[in-house]
């Protein structure tokens, strides 16, 4: 296995050192907490397979809840929560809710996890 040194993330993870001043410091820990709340958000398997059926495209509620085999309420409490963290945007068509990805970390996020989890063989 690779020695993972911090010579070896570099340039990937930043390194704290006597140089770095108390600025670059505060803005480490500010992305520390949002990737925390970020992270938080998506560690339910509920609201992670709703991502996952988000990453092909918008869905309705109703559409959720026939995929996730899950009742109506579930879904909505799991959707607020995903909203409230900014990872997914309502749109209003009538009566029906329709609910997309706000941006593209989630997605990068379900490759990482394929890959680890699912690629080799596994279904997802």
């Amino acid at each position: 296995m690779e020695d993972l040194t911090a010579q070896n993330l570099e340039s990937v993870l930043p390194v704290i050192t006597s140089l770095t001043t108390d600025d670059e410091i505060d803005q480490i820990v500010t992305n520390a907490t949002q990737a925390s709340n970020f992270l938080k958000a998506i560690s339910h398997e509920g609201r992670l397979m709703i991502l996952c059926h988000l990453v092909s495209g918008e869905k309705s509620v109703t559409e959720l809840e026939k995929l996730l085999s899950a009742r109506q309420a579930a879904v909505s409490q799991q959707l607020s929560r995903l909203r409230l963290e900014g990872l997914v945007q309502p749109r209003r068509d009538g009566k029906t809710i329709y609910y997309s990805l706000t941006d593209d970390r989630p997605r990068k996020i379900l490759e990482v996890v394929y890959e680890l989890f699912c690629k080799e063989g596994d279904t997802c």
